[in-house]
């Protein structure tokens, strides 16, 4: 499987991506919350990559780590085109946010699935290693 990253401008303008585009017009939004304690401790410095995959390619629309309250802002992601007239259950789209604390020894994987118009909170809880901070 080959690995693309959304910073790259060449992958951007590819007509590969743009056929994800066309594939994919609508705007979900996705915003990830790390802590411990339930809830009371949130934690800084997780890294998080959120990507999908689209005809055997993986994308990465984000590499970075949480800030100081344990957060992702809003990352606007492609989903979908939500058909308001539509009857069955709306088109979506998986995206995979990985979660990757200390070195490896947290590492977490959630699927979450995106909608047109619809913004998400994937909450991480994280069971920190005392021990060896």
């Amino acid at each position: 499987m080959n690995t693309e990253y959304i910073t790259n401008q060449k992958f951007k303008d590819s007509s590969f991506f743009q056929e994800f585009l066309l594939n994919n017009p609508g705007k979900g939004n996705l915003k990830i919350r790390t802590f411990a304690a339930n809830e009371a401790m949130p934690i800084s410095d997780v890294n998080i990559v959120v990507s999908t995959v689209y005809d055997n390619t993986k994308i990465i629309f984000f590499d970075g780590s949480t800030d100081s309250s344990g957060m992702i802002d809003v990352l606007s992601l492609p989903t979908p085109k939500l058909l308001l007239d539509n009857m069955e259950k709306p088109n979506s789209i998986i995206y995979e946010v990985d979660a990757i604390y200390k070195n490896n020894s947290v590492n977490q994987k959630f699927s979450v699935l995106m909608y047109d118009g619809v913004c998400v909170l994937q909450n991480i809880n994280i069971l920190p290693d005392w021990g060896n901070s």
